[in-house]
């Protein structure tokens, strides 16, 4: 059987095997290793085909930490339903614990602050960056006004600079 289809894969082109989807509708898929039909060594390949073709549309996160893995070979067998499932459910709930945390902190630094254990945090507004060569400095800007049919030639005097 496997010289059939050894024959068909070098005569038909490269042969895919279905692995697996994920609940974005992305579809996994295993080319094995195989040769060519001038004899060529053809190494084994992971792939994906996304559910969304257009590579402007590709977004972080449009496939998952396990497949990911599975695709770069950082595991050898693809991921189940189930592990899927509980790593998400893993991930929700260490969001929802980040929250908490977070909540507790702004309190109790709120409760300092009140207290006069901690001073407030300055709130300086600064235009620009401390290493531009203008920080701080004030910029002058006038606007112009147009003098057209009052101009006389020698009237006009620059204004003086600060």
């Amino acid at each position: 059987m496997s010289k059939i289809a050894g024959l068909l894969r070098r005569t038909f082109g490269v042969v895919r095997q279905h692995v697996g989807n994920d609940h974005l509708g992305n579809k996994y898929y295993f080319i094995p290793e195989q040769k060519s039909w001038t004899g060529r060594h053809i190494r084994a390949k992971r792939m994906v085909e996304a559910a969304n073709p257009a590579e402007h549309e590709y977004m972080e996160g449009s496939i998952p930490m396990e497949w990911e893995a599975w695709i770069r070979g950082r595991r050898k067998e693809p991921p189940s339903i189930e592990e899927l499932m509980v790593n998400e459910s893993q991930r929700e709930q260490i969001k929802l614990k980040a929250m908490e945390v977070e909540e507790k902190d702004l309190a109790l630094q709120a409760k300092e602050y009140n207290e006069g254990l901690v001073a407030t945090p300055a709130r300086t507004v600064a235009k620009g960056h401390a290493a531009a060569t203008v920080f701080g400095k004030e910029e002058f800007s006038e606007e112009p006004s147009s003098t057209a049919n009052k101009f006389q030639p020698g009237s006009w005097m620059p204004t003086s600079k600060k």
